[in-house]
């Protein structure tokens, strides 16, 4: 099983439906991030706009406020990427340091390809503030598919070299497709750019095992590890979560396993 990246998150928002508010402050953003690298995070995602489902818009100056700092202070330290859907911030947080455009819009492409940076592109039904309402799907495995394999032809198009794709696990989709995602996140590895998978949290986990209804999602993280060590598992190659440390520790004993089982035996 091939090492995966680890993303880790710091919402720069006061309302993200699990931290929320935590690391609204620049200095507390900042010590959070480098918390993260030391973890074990290769990468860090600085948003500074809420996509929870019901999340309104915030103003692109707002938005620059809040995350400009941040890449900034964490550029330093490591890869950074920008979780934005607006063109302006993502120009704007790439001259601060970013090196990969976060894009749940799926839109991108073409600024990312401008800027000579990484594009997530993510499969998403509506709009945050309504995606939740009705997700409705003929075939969800294979209309997300579709919409993957075009943005992979579109980032062909436009020479970009650096490519993941994300099926958008709870945007606009009902727990049951999150599951026929996850279950057979095989066949979106076979596009062959590589696949990020963003479920930490997520309130289709709070029913799953016997540990279920858990309301809190800070209280999720062992469902989000064992779904992130399926998905891992299936061949995702980044892993986008809350809390660092568990998924590293889980990777750092897998990888010491095998390199154990490749060793020859002592006499």
């Amino acid at each position: 099983m091939q090492r995966p990246v680890i993303m880790g998150i710091v919402n720069v928002t006061p309302d993200s439906f699990s931290d929320g508010g935590r690391y609204l402050d620049t200095e507390a953003a900042l010590l959070h991030g480098r918390e993260l690298f030391a973890q074990g995070a290769s990468i860090i995602d600085v948003g500074g706009e809420s996509t929870r489902p019901g999340a309104h818009m915030v103003t692109e100056d707002e938005e620059l406020r809040r995350v400009l700092p941040v890449v900034e202070g964490l550029a330093e330290c490591g890869t950074v990427s920008i979780d934005t859907r607006k063109a302006r911030v993502a120009r704007l947080a790439v001259q601060a340091g970013a090196t990969i455009v976060n894009d749940v819009s799926a839109s991108l492409g073409e600024v990312a390809a401008e800027l000579g940076v990484g594009w997530v592109a993510m499969h998403a039904q509506g709009d945050p503030e309504t995606m939740q309402r009705a997700p409705k799907y003929i075939d969800v495995v294979d209309e997300v598919y579709r919409f993957l394999e075009d943005r992979l032809v579109e980032a062909e198009r436009l020479g970009l070299r650096e490519l993941y794709l994300d099926p958008g696990i709870g945007f606009g989709k009902t727990a049951e497709h999150n599951l026929m995602l996850l279950g057979n996140l095989s066949r979106f590895v076979g596009l062959g750019a590589p696949i990020l998978i963003g479920v930490s949290r997520k309130s289709f986990l709070a029913n799953l095992g016997r540990l279920g209804p858990i309301a809190k999602p800070s209280e999720r993280e062992e469902q989000t590890l064992a779904a992130n060590i399926w998905a891992i598992a299936q061949g995702a190659r980044v892993v986008r979560v809350h809390e660092v440390a568990p998924l590293a520790e889980y990777l750092g004993l897998i990888e010491a396993m095998e390199t154990a089982r490749s060793t020859e035996c002592p006499i």
